[in-house]
């Protein structure tokens, strides 16, 4: 690509116009070998008794082959927790276990819409990194109250991404492809308009330009999802645009098919994918230079001052979306970063960076718990200790407010949690904020606060 090609590509990232599809060749390591599915059919081959090294696995195909070697010799629905139960382990270290590709593609925030073709979650962990994360799963397995699609509303979600899973989610279920005839279930099932097809969000796709990013579909598939996500057909020229990252032969079928009947297609085959990747995030960051969140947590903890207007307080371990969401619904309505004391780290703090989260307690103008029923279940995590510093605090203030607690269950009853402090539910009125989105009430409240705060006091 040339710097007009590019340029042209950015514009139209920052339009919100390309919706990136992430394809299996982005989870690979250094260099562009040992991938994400090549560990995990390794892996799954070893589990069966089978050498993974007595014939070669073909190249970004490796789970498929695996599966067909062993699906003879073992009860094929036990396959998908064996693969559920290897992934899980794989990807144990969480964000830190994703390369390098998927965190540069998590990290470009004018990506909103994202597709992914992998089962594992690894790029919605990185999204979380900078925001909530809906994550949406086709999957004609999956049962009734299961199913979801793109929110009718989801671009006045500020703060929030939605990522679908093209073949599946993993678990520990046949919920998601393993192999080639799951492939064509999924495929078959999308154009049958069969269980939880997202309507909507393919909807969304035939309107935007596709970055198809290392996917490694066989050759009939991509031209299926080519027209699938196309209004028109794709010999019309005046339908919009993909950009093609794959390392295609020149002479191949589809290479030809693409050039003759879908010229809007720029086949990009002279880059590998997660260079192509690099490159990308590297030119976003030269225009937005300080939109990319910084990659170690414990820089993203603390506020700038010794004080701040909001102290969010949250358990990690349960309710990190909705906090992401509710600190951008903040931002939104003009707070700045520095006057928001949000720990975004999912481990719990040691000693010292406790005595500053529980000084930022002492100094904080209003302290906002989110309560849900997971947390609630919990007996003996830190934000407990962050709640009774505020209810301590708490009763040397008169006159102003100071607790905000936020219940961000999508139900709202206050009276349905066991362990929120009594004084809480006795005197203080549960703002509503459901996955972090602060309602009307609560966001009408939330601005009075703000402007309160904006106001010279005498």
């Amino acid at each position: 690509m040339n710097e007009r090609s590019w340029d042209r590509l950015l514009r139209s990232i920052e339009d919100g116009l390309v919706v990136p599809v992430v394809g299996r060749q982005l989870f690979t390591g250094p260099g562009g070998g040992d991938g994400l599915q090549a560990r995990v059919a390794r892996r799954l081959l070893e589990f069966h008794g089978r050498d993974p090294e007595a014939e070669p696995l073909p190249l970004f195909r490796e789970l498929d082959d695996a599966v067909s070697r062993i699906k003879h010799d073992c009860d094929l629905q036990d396959l998908y927790a064996d693969v559920h139960d290897i992934i899980d382990e794989l990807t144990a270290e969480g964000e830190g276990a994703a390369p390098e590709s998927i965190r540069q593609i998590a990290a470009i925030s004018h990506f909103r819409l994202l597709v992914t073709l992998t089962p594992d979650d690894l790029l919605a962990r990185c999204l979380r990194r900078r925001c909530a994360v809906n994550e949406i799963v086709h999957s004609p397995y999956l049962p009734t109250s299961e199913g979801s699609d793109l929110p009718g509303d989801w671009q006045a979600r500020q703060g929030e991404v939605q990522l679908l899973y093209v073949f599946g989610k993993s678990r520990p279920a046949p919920m998601f492809a393993i192999h080639a005839e799951d492939v064509l279930e999924y495929a078959h099932n999308i154009m049958a308009r069969g269980g939880h097809v997202p309507v909507r969000f393919l909807g969304e796709l035939q309107q935007r330009n596709l970055l198809l990013i290392g996917c490694s579909l066989p050759e009939w598939l991509v031209r299926f999802f080519l027209r699938l996500t196309n209004q028109r057909r794709l010999s019309d020229t005046q339908r919009r645009r993909e950009w093609l990252i794959e390392p295609l032969r020149p002479e191949g079928g589809l290479v030809r098919f693409l050039k003759t009947f879908s010229q809007e297609t720029e086949i990009l085959s002279d880059i590998s994918p997660p260079e192509f990747v690099g490159q990308l995030h590297r030119r976003w960051l030269e225009r937005h230079g300080g939109a990319e969140q910084s990659a170690n947590p414990a820089a993203a903890t603390a506020p700038v001052s010794p004080s701040c207007m909001f102290f969010i307080s949250y358990c990690r371990s349960t309710d990190l979306p909705a906090a992401e969401m509710f600190f951008e619904s903040l931002l939104s309505a003009g707070v700045a970063r520095e006057e928001i004391w949000f720990d975004r780290t999912a481990l719990e703090p040691g000693n010292d960076f406790r005595d500053r989260i529980l000084e930022g307690i002492r100094t904080c103008r209003y302290f906002v718990p989110l309560i849900s029923r997971p947390a609630d279940a919990l007996e003996e995590k830190f934000f407990r200790r962050e709640w009774g510093e505020a209810v301590d605090r708490s009763k040397g203030i008169q006159g102003r407010t100071f607790i905000v607690p936020l219940i961000v269950d999508r139900d709202y009853q206050p009276q349905a949690y066991e362990r929120v402090p009594r004084e809480w539910t006795d005197g203080l009125d549960f703002g509503h904020a459901p996955v972090g989105q602060p309602d009307e009430r609560t966001g009408g409240l939330l601005k009075r606060l703000i402007r309160a705060e904006r106001q010279p006091r005498a």
